[in-house]
């Protein structure tokens, strides 16, 4: 027996959720945590479609924002604003701490104070981590590469409109002949 093709057409998955769309023709989002550059916890944003299903909703930043999460957001407005003002209060202690740090980092450089390479902001990152400051490369704010031994103050931004500056000194490392002539 021969088969042949039939004339049915492939079934497509329904799709009985579709994604609320906002006026601008993006996904209507409803933040769970707050994103930088988007919004604070409990905002209702406006994005686009790939960025809301590849990155937002995955990671578990927002969530689709219907009727029932809305009315959920404003009977709990001030328990979100309670939540985000001690949060904000724990990262301002923290940028005063920071503030108060003075970190050292060693790096190979000539008689006239030049690096043979550079201090960035993974070397700072790394600094503060070793300090108990976990603070990401990403989050401090270097205009270029440090190429030099000195006291440099470098911007570090933590959150929202919250930043705090810390002092860095770049001085040479003790290789094995610094070694060598401290024991003598």
């Amino acid at each position: 027996m021969v088969k042949t093709k039939s004339n049915k057409k492939a079934k497509v998955p329904h799709r009985s959720k579709r994604l609320p769309k906002g006026a601008g023709g993006g996904i209507e989002l409803l933040l769970v945590q707050s994103v930088e550059h988007l919004g604070r916890q409990g905002d209702v944003v406006e994005v686009k479609r790939g960025y809301a299903l590849n990155y937002l909703i995955p990671q578990g930043m927002a969530t689709i924002a219907t009727d029932h999460h809305k009315r959920m957001v404003a009977k709990h407005r001030a328990q979100l604003e309670a939540l985000e003002k001690a949060k904000m209060a724990e990262i301002r202690a923290l940028a005063d701490d920071l503030a108060r740090q003075s970190i050292t980092i060693e790096a190979n450089a000539n008689d006239e104070g030049h690096l043979y390479g550079s201090v960035g902001a993974t070397e700072i990152s790394n600094a503060l981590k070793r300090n108990n400051f976990h603070i990401a490369a990403d989050q401090v704010r270097l205009v270029g590469p440090l190429k030099e031994l000195g006291l440099y103050t470098i911007p570090i931004h933590l959150y929202g409109d919250v930043n705090a500056e810390v002092k860095i000194w770049v001085v040479p490392s003790v290789g094995e002949e610094g070694a060598a002539e401290a024991q003598q």
